[in-house]
């Protein structure tokens, strides 16, 4: 998730193991180990276009390595506060800021890789956005309240919130699941696999995708009172065959895009104009296919010269107008 969620989250916690005198800088401990496993971003590549891809959210994640990660982070801290807390305070701190990040990241549909160095599956459950300020916004508040009245009871009450935000995005999510199946039977199509997620900011509208009959069908699935559906688009699932018959078998571009596969947990789409392999999963739009990253391939770069990594992540007011509308049920279709 964002920053803001993952320090909030991380403070949250740690304050539930303060004590009146120091819930301040047990809270700002806290907030500093929510944020620390996010530096794994710092490890990318010139030459490497997409290692970042790799190596954002893998160890520093991971439940195995929480122990260490909370160790480094106490180490750090321990020599500006020596003289009012004790490095097990510290690190009892540490470590429960420590940990909620990869399990909050896992609630994402990015992928997180919680159980390295045992697996390389990323991790998704897909019960809320990667920034929604209805869940950190509350946070916030309560753990500012417990900062100035010197009570962590008010951070319990931020723990209870988190935990029955996310839980109601598991609710929500298996209502746009029902209605997403009930879809793509409508269609005639018996999906061969689906995925479901939250779009940006909050738990109402949720990007739909399956897979049937060699395409991705993409559409926008909004639970409120009732379920409705918003028409999306499909598009082939990329092969190279159909789409880089020319591109080298061991070309570093062919290796870099089953890297990307890994990464985007085998959603490729492929848009011929601008020769992209993309990862279908992320749209600004949740009923739309158009992407906001993916590789640029070039099949007559050399063997040993890597894709290009494309991003795209503009929002226009017409773009903003239409994510309004479905987030309030305009332009929707009753699926009952």
């Amino acid at each position: 998730m964002d920053p803001i969620s993952q320090g909030t989250v991380g403070a949250a916690f740690a304050q539930s193991s303060a004590n009146r005198g120091n819930i301040v800088k047990i809270g700002f401990i806290g907030f500093l180990a929510g944020l620390a496993p996010d530096l794994d971003v710092l490890i990318r590549s010139e030459t490497d276009p997409i290692l970042f891809l790799e190596y954002h959210r893998q160890f520093s994640h991971s439940l195995f390595f929480i122990p260490f990660g909370s160790l480094i982070v106490a180490l750090f801290i321990f020599p500006f506060v020596k003289g009012s807390m004790t490095l097990k305070t510290i690190y009892i701190a540490s470590f429960l800021g420590y940990a909620t990040h990869g399990l909050l990241d896992a609630c994402t549909s990015y992928g997180t890789l919680l159980f390295w160095p045992f697996s390389n599956e990323r991790v998704t459950w897909n019960n809320i956005s990667i920034v929604d300020p209805i869940f950190t916004i509350p946070i916030l508040i309560l753990i500012a309240i417990a900062i100035l009245t010197r009570k962590k009871i008010f951070s319990f009450f931020a723990i209870g919130w988190i935990i029955l935000y996310l839980s109601f995005g598991f609710f929500q999510y298996e209502r746009a699941l029902s209605a997403a199946i009930q879809l793509s039977n409508s269609r005639g199509h018996n999906a061969e696999r689906m995925t479901l997620k939250p779009s940006f900011g909050n738990l109402i509208l949720w990007k739909s995708i399956y897979q049937y009959d060699e395409a991705f069908y993409v559409d926008a699935i909004r639970t409120a009172q009732k379920t409705t559906w918003c028409l999306g688009e499909s598009i082939k699932i990329f092969n190279y065959q159909n789409h880089l018959p020319n591109l080298d078998k061991d070309s570093q571009q062919r290796k870099d895009i089953e890297r990307f596969r890994w990464f985007s947990q085998d959603y490729l789409g492929f848009i011929k104009e601008e020769n992209l392999v993309t990862d279908i999963r992320y749209s600004m739009i949740p009923n739309q296919i158009e992407p906001m990253w993916g590789l640029i391939i070039d099949d007559q770069r050399s063997i040993n010269e890597h894709a290009i990594w494309w991003t795209s992540r503009g929002l226009d007011e017409g773009q903003l107008d239409l994510f309004k509308d479905m987030l309030n049920g305009k332009n929707c279709g009753d699926l009952n």
